[in-house]
């Protein structure tokens, strides 16, 4: 499930679909992906993962923190692998980074502490 709209999505979606060629994966020979967008409207999350989870689907991929968490509060037996989730620890959307635990797992390069550093740095390297 995409935050965006498809048009939106497409580098991301490309990307994921160039990664799942690369392991040997190709839609409609040995692969079926349904993809739902919320178009930007956060009300739509719950209904798009209840939608994705009574597929019963062997795994759902999610983009974003909000998105996961809805997909996470609409199953804990469905494996739920995440991009992109800002703090999951902290949330709750994984138990720790180290070990996340339940059916939740995934990526996260966007988290709190990296985002203070990062705003550190900027203000030494260009303080004006």
């Amino acid at each position: 499930m995409h935050l965006g709209t498809p048009k939106v999505a497409s580098v991301s979606i490309d990307a994921f679909q160039r990664g799942l060629r690369d392991l040997g994966y190709m839609e409609g020979k040995n692969l079926v992906v349904d993809y739902r967008y919320a178009e930007g409207k956060e009300e739509r999350y719950t209904s798009l993962a209840a939608e994705l989870v009574a597929l019963r689907p062997a795994v759902i991929v999610t983009w974003g923190t909000d998105v996961t968490a809805a997909v996470k509060k609409t199953t804990s037996t469905i494996p739920v692998v995440f991009a992109l989730a800002d703090r999951p620890d902290v949330l709750g959307l994984v138990g720790s980074l180290s070990r996340p635990a339940g059916n939740v797992t995934g990526m996260t390069t966007l988290n709190f502490e990296l985002s203070t550093k990062r705003l550190e740095l900027l203000k030494e390297t260009i303080p004006e």
